[in-house]
C-alpha cells in the first residue's frame, strides 16, 4: 500500500486562537485588524496576522512600526509561543479521529499519516474536506494537501496556490517543480544563494549535477529534494506512541443509543482480542476513545479505560468491565467513530482447562478486575510476609493474583491481630511492674478492665535500623470479651511512668 500523508498548515494559528478566546469570554475584539508581535533584536516584529491585517498589507516579519504605518488601527498583542504549541498539541490529539499516526510539524502545522485510513470517510477528497471544514467551523484558517511523502505534502500545503490539493500517487515531482526552493525547508541563506545563481524553482534543481549542488550549497539541498520525491525515507514521529494492538470503527450515521454503543464496543473487543490471540498476548490495559460529532478541534476526545490484574483476551470478560462504566459515555448529538487500543499487554499463550473445570482461575481474575476498576487498582491488594519483627513492618502489599513470594511466612506460634492501628495510639494503663500485664487501661475515654492477659512478648527493631526502644506486647481481654494488643515501650525504670500503647485488635 502506497504511503499517503496529509499536511495541515494553520497560517493564522496565533490570531485565530486569540479570536476564539475573545468569543468564549465575550471580551469583544475582532473589529480591528490584529497581529501577534514578539521582541527580536531590540524591536517588535510581527509574527502572525489575521485576515483583516493581511488584507491591509501587514505580513509576518515586518516591524510593528512598519505594520502600523500600513494599518494605523492595528491591534497588536504579545505572541505566546508556548500557548500556541500547547494548542497545536491538542489539535494533533483531535486529529487522531482520522488516523492513529499524527505529528506536529513546526510551529503551525500538522502531519497525518492517512495510509489505509481514507476509505473510512469515503476517500481522500471527503477526508480532506472534512478536516478543513471542521477546522473552519471551529475558527481556524487552514491549508491542506495530500501527497506521498511528508516533505511533498508540507511543501504543497504551504506554497501551492490552492488551499486544498491532492497530489496523485507518483505525482510528487510534477506538483513540486513549480514551487519555490524555499518549499524544501531550506535555510534562508541557502535559498538566497540558489536564487543568486538562477535556481528559484524546485524544477530548476533537476538538471544541475548533484555533485555541483553539494560542493557549493552542502548536502542539505540534495537530501531535502530526495525526501520530497520519496527517494530517501523520512520517518514521521507520532504524536503518541502507536500501540501494537489497536482497532477503529467509523459509523455511517452517528449513534446515540446505549445498545448501539455497547454493540460497537463488543465488535471492537472481538477484533482486538483476535489480534491479541495471533500475537499470543493478553491486554493489561484497554483505552476506548470516543469521537463525537460536536467535538471541537482543541477538545480532548472523551473515553474510558479499564485494567486487568493479569493479561486477558476474553472479549466477554473485558466487555463486563466496560459495561459497568458505559453510563459515563455522553453521546451528545452522536458518536461518529470509536477507537480501542491496548497500550499495555503481556504474554498469554494458549490456556488448557481441565474437563472438570479445575485449573480455571477466570472467576477469581474477573472478580479482581471488577473490584480494581471500580475501587482503583491501589485498593485491591494482598498482604505478604516480610522479614521483620516489628508488627508494622512484617507485611507488604502485593498484586492480588501474584504467586506467593519465596521466603519467610508468619509464625504460627505467635498470634497477631487482624487489624493494626497506624500509628499505635497511646493509652493510660495501670499495671504492676516490671513485667506484669495491665489490670486496667483507658482508650479514647473508655475504661477497660482486663479479665485475662498473656505476655509479655518482647520485640525489637533489626540491628541495622535506627536504634529504638524495645516493646513488651500483651494480649488482653476485657470484661466484655473484647481482645486487644497492647505494648509497653522501653525498659522498666524506677520512678518513671511507663508509656503504653494500643496497637491492634484480635477478632
Amino acid at each position: 500500500m502506497a504511503r499517503r500523508i496529509l499536511s495541515l498548515r494553520l497560517p493564522r494559528l496565533a490570531t485565530d486562537a486569540r479570536a476564539r478566546r475573545q468569543r468564549a469570554t465575550a471580551a469583544g475584539g475582532g473589529e480591528r485588524p490584529a497581529a501577534a508581535v514578539a521582541g527580536e533584536r531590540g524591536r517588535l516584529t510581527v509574527v502572525a496576522v489575521d485576515r483583516a491585517a493581511e488584507a491591509a498589507g501587514v505580513r509576518p516579519g515586518m516591524t510593528l512600526a512598519d505594520a502600523r504605518a500600513l494599518e494605523p488601527g492595528l491591534d497588536a498583542f504579545d505572541a505566546d509561543p508556548a500557548g500556541d504549541a500547547r494548542l497545536l498539541d491538542r489539535l494533533a490529539g483531535w486529529a487522531l479521529r482520522y488516523t492513529p499516526w499524527t505529528a506536529v510539524d513546526g510551529a503551525d502545522g500538522l502531519l497525518l499519516d492517512i495510509t489505509g485510513c481514507a476509505h473510512l470517510l469515503g476517500g481522500e477528497s471527503p477526508l480532506l474536506r472534512d478536516v478543513t471544514e471542521r477546522l473552519a467551523a471551529a475558527g481556524f484558517a487552514s491549508r491542506a494537501a495530500i501527497a506521498d511523502t511528508p516533505a511533498a505534502a508540507a511543501a504543497v500545503a504551504r506554497f501551492a496556490p490552492a488551499a486544498r490539493r491532492i497530489v496523485p500517487p507518483g505525482g510528487a515531482r510534477a506538483a513540486l517543480d513549480p514551487l519555490p526552493v524555499a518549499a524544501l525547508r531550506l535555510p534562508a541563506a541557502v535559498v538566497d544563494g540558489l536564487a543568486a545563481v538562477g535556481l528559484r524553482r524546485i524544477g530548476d534543481l533537476h538538471p544541475v549535477p548533484r555533485a555541483a549542488l553539494t560542493a557549493r550549497f552542502g548536502p542539505l539541498v540534495g537530501r531535502r529534494l530526495d525526501q520530497a520525491l520519496g527517494h530517501l525515507d523520512e520517518p514521521l514521529s507520532p504524536h503518541r506512541p502507536v500501540p501494537r494492538h489497536a482497532v477503529r470503527l467509523a459509523f455511517a450515521e452517528p449513534i446515540t443509543a446505549p445498545e448501539s454503543i455497547a454493540g460497537a464496543i463488543r465488535l471492537l473487543l472481538d477484533r482486538l482480542c483476535a489480534g491479541l490471540e495471533r500475537a499470543q498476548e493478553g491486554a493489561r490495559r484497554l483505552e476506548l476513545e470516543v469521537h463525537r460529532t460536536d467535538l471541537r478541534p482543541d477538545d480532548t476526545p472523551p473515553g474510558l479505560a479499564v485494567g486487568t490484574a493479569r493479561p486477558s483476551r476474553d472479549p466477554a470478560a473485558l466487555m463486563r468491565l466496560f459495561a459497568e462504566r458505559l453510563e459515563r459515555i455522553a453521546p451528545g448529538p452522536g458518536i461518529e467513530a470509536m477507537a480501542l487500543t491496548a497500550p499495555e499487554t503481556g504474554p498469554l499463550g494458549p490456556v488448557q482447562v481441565a474437563l472438570d473445570g479445575g485449573g480455571d482461575d477466570a472467576p477469581l481474575e474477573e472478580l479482581v478486575d471488577r473490584l480494581g476498576n471500580r475501587l482503583g487498582p491501589a485498593s485491591v491488594l494482598r498482604l505478604v510476609p516480610r522479614p521483620s519483627w516489628l508488627p508494622e513492618r512484617t507485611v507488604a502489599a502485593a498484586p492480588p493474583l501474584d504467586p506467593p513470594p519465596d521466603g519467610p511466612s508468619w509464625p504460627a506460634d505467635r498470634p497477631r491481630p487482624v487489624r493494626l492501628l497506624t500509628p499505635p495510639e497511646p493509652v493510660e494503663a495501670i499495671a504492676p511492674v516490671p513485667d506484669d500485664p495491665p489490670v486496667l487501661f483507658r482508650w479514647r475515654g473508655a475504661v477497660h478492665r482486663v479479665r485475662r492477659a498473656d505476655g509479655p512478648e518482647r520485640l525489637e527493631a533489626e540491628w541495622w535500623r535506627t536504634p529504638a526502644e524495645p516493646r513488651d506486647y500483651y494480649r488482653v481481654e476485657d470484661e466484655t470479651g473484647r481482645r486487644f494488643w497492647l505494648f509497653r515501650r522501653g525498659l522498666y525504670r524506677p520512678g518513671v511512668k511507663a508509656a503504653w500503647f494500643l496497637h491492634g485488635f484480635f477478632g
